[in-house]
């Protein structure tokens, strides 16, 4: 059961809690409130000054904290303010953001033998995995088709119908990554390499 406010802009609150007070988030950066002919300081003395005006004392009950962030820092002042002086809905919402984030890019799990492309299963064949873990273990190294075939295949007498079958499974395993596919690079001539890339995370081996 909740109580309904009286002011639309004050929320619902749970009959087993009370407001105590609220949290105003002012985004405004020294420059801009020298830009108005202003400084914070004098801000926080006038939003006080007011507080005093609709109920004497109450600026007594006030405390101002100034929020600091890096130099550059991206984003809406106030949403650096909320997110710098821990407002717990900023920092769910940079969490969300996080784990979206974090949920981008490509993912070898060598242990359970998939791999994920943002967040998805790439559904790779067992052979298409065991050609992309060959060469993620042997990252930086370019494998001959006729290495890729041994090692996969083992002693075959025709080469030549194993290394275009080699072909077709790297044109197959750079489909079902698409968007990261420069991870498998041919090395005319020579074979296949897997290099290193930054939204490329192993995991398990």
């Amino acid at each position: 059961m909740t109580i309904a406010p009286t002011n639309p802009f004050v929320r619902t609150t749970p009959t087993e809690t009370e407001a105590r007070g609220f949290a105003l988030y002012v985004g405004i950066d020294e420059e801009t409130a020298k830009a108005a002919g202003t400084s914070l300081g004098a801000v926080v003395a006038a939003l006080r000054s007011t507080l005093d005006q609709i109920a004497p004392g109450l600026a007594a009950e006030s405390f101002a904290a100034v929020a600091l962030a890096s130099k550059g820092t991206g984003g809406r002042n106030v949403d650096v303010v909320r997110t710098a002086l821990a407002d717990p809905r900023a920092l769910s919402k940079l969490l969300e953001k996080n784990e979206d984030d974090a949920a981008k890019g490509i993912v070898i799990d060598v242990r359970r033998h998939k791999v994920f492309i943002d967040g998805t299963n790439a559904e790779l064949t067992y052979k298409e995995f065991a050609l992309l873990q060959l060469l993620v273990e042997n990252e930086g190294k370019t494998i001959s088709r006729d290495e890729l075939i041994q090692k996969l295949w083992g002693d075959v007498h025709d080469t030549a119908v194993f290394g275009r079958t080699i072909d077709v499974h790297i044109r197959r395993l750079r489909a079902k990554i698409k968007g990261y596919e420069d991870i498998v690079r041919t090395i005319r001539g020579s074979g296949y390499r897997f290099d290193a890339h930054p939204d490329v995370l192993i995991e398990g081996i």
